[in-house]
């Protein structure tokens, strides 16, 4: 597979070292729009050819396949060039800035014919993989009551940087800029988190998101530091369990931490994810009466980009898809609707 990386930001290292690690992997193009940042980038990654506009790399089209490192608001027009041109693309999240676009480039997708895959990346992590099996396996019978929680401390720590300065971090404040807050960057996370851990999706919504003040007249510079720093969602699920679910950049103490419960009438399971590693406990069978809970080995499992690789390779599509990523966004777009309008909504 001959691919191009789309975009070169921080998160395109991460695609460029995972990918280069592949077996039958070519990195052999980057486009971004800034000639420097692109060339010292194909440098770092012993990338062959660089390009300032898509349009010149599809013109060029000696690839097979796109990682779509773009900003947000990006994906969707460069997404559906890319899919017209007959490329493959592994998307960043989220797919697009509401659900009518993330719609329209399903539609694409799946009428192309193409691998189009959206990189959730903690599909990666093998607890929430082997959590799901359990869940599907009846280990903990019929699901009761999730609770879904993504904690970042970043408004309050310069463990990843100093965001009142830099602009990776000030952009996704701003709703100027692109930005639907938490809820749009890490939302689509703890959604997928959850309803992929429980086996369902979310049926029905409520919630609330809150803007804190930041600095004077929440401005910084060419920023209005308007977007939701935290939210909290209360959720019906299709399989009729019940849930919380919130997320927030305020979390002191918590530098990126995703957490799962998942309460049945046999047992429960919890996933816990953070940068130093993750777990996952049970509390099953005799064990329910005493409330004591059991760490569960949960193997290894292959990577989003793996599972890119493996499915152009056979051309066959794999999820997460675009589809599933379009009703996560339907989910997110709800969610400010239930804000203004105080009331319930249905997915």
């Amino acid at each position: 597979m001959r691919l191009l990386i789309l975009g070169t930001g921080g998160m395109a290292n991460t695609h460029a070292m995972n990918f280069s690690t592949i077996s039958g992997v070519e990195l052999v193009a980057a486009v971004d729009v800034d000639i420097a940042t692109v060339r010292a980038f194909a440098l770092r990654h012993d990338i062959a050819n660089t390009f300032t506009s898509l349009a010149d790399a599809i013109a060029w089209g000696e690839f097979d396949a796109v990682a779509n490192v773009t900003p947000d608001r990006v994906h969707y027009p460069t997404t559906l060039a890319l899919l017209a041109a007959g490329k493959h693309v592994l998307c960043e999240k989220p797919l697009a800035e509401n659900y009518a676009k993330a719609a329209e480039m399903a539609d694409a997708a799946e009428k192309s014919g193409l691998v189009a895959m959206v990189n959730l990346t903690y599909r990666n992590v093998a607890e929430i993989q082997k959590a799901r099996q359990m869940v599907l396996a009846g280990e903990i019978g019929a699901v009761r009551h999730v609770e879904a929680s993504y904690l970042q401390s970043w408004l309050v720590s310069k463990a990843w940087g100093d965001w009142a300065t830099e602009s990776q971090w000030l952009w996704r404040l701003s709703t100027k800029h692109g930005s639907n807050g938490v809820l749009g960057d890490v939302g689509i996370h703890i959604l997928d988190f959850a309803g992929y851990g429980a086996a369902t999706d979310v049926d029905h919504i409520f919630a609330r998101l809150k803007t804190f003040d930041k600095a004077p007249g929440n401005r910084i510079g060419d920023y209005d530091l308007d977007a939701n720093d935290s939210f909290t969602m209360t959720a019906e699920f299709a399989n009729g369990a019940m849930g919380v679910i919130h997320a927030s950049r305020w979390a002191t103490g918590h530098l990126n931490e995703l957490r799962l419960r998942m309460h049945g009438e046999k047992g429960a399971i919890e996933v816990i994810h953070t940068p130093e590693g993750s777990t996952l406990r049970a509390c099953l069978g005799e064990n329910v009466e005493t409330g004591t809970w059991i760490d569960v080995d949960a193997g290894t499992v292959t990577t989003n980009y793996e599972r890119f690789a493996d499915a152009v390779h056979a051309k066959k599509s794999v999820e997460p898809g675009f589809r599933h990523a379009a009703n996560l966004q339907k989910v997110l777009d709800l969610a400010l609707f239930t804000e203004k309008e105080r009331r319930e909504l249905k997915v």
